[in-house]
């Protein structure tokens, strides 16, 4: 599984601070999630992100 987040991300850094394993604040002031398969561990952690996200701007897809 990896994610992504589009556009409609507002930079509330709630995916960060949920699963910093996936998803980091990039210098532009939005979020990027990383470009490789997660981990196990990180998967559940990077679920509730993605439902938690206020704009919806989190999605996944299967590698």
């Amino acid at each position: 599984m990896r994610y992504y987040v589009d556009e409609n991300c507002i930079g509330c850094g709630l995916c960060e601070g949920m699963c910093p394993e996936v998803f980091h604040m990039a210098e532009t002031g939005v979020a990027v999630a990383i470009d490789e398969p997660i981990s196990n561990e990180a998967f559940d952690k990077a679920e509730l992100a993605m439902d938690e996200c206020p704009t919806s701007a989190i999605h996944s897809k299967e590698d």
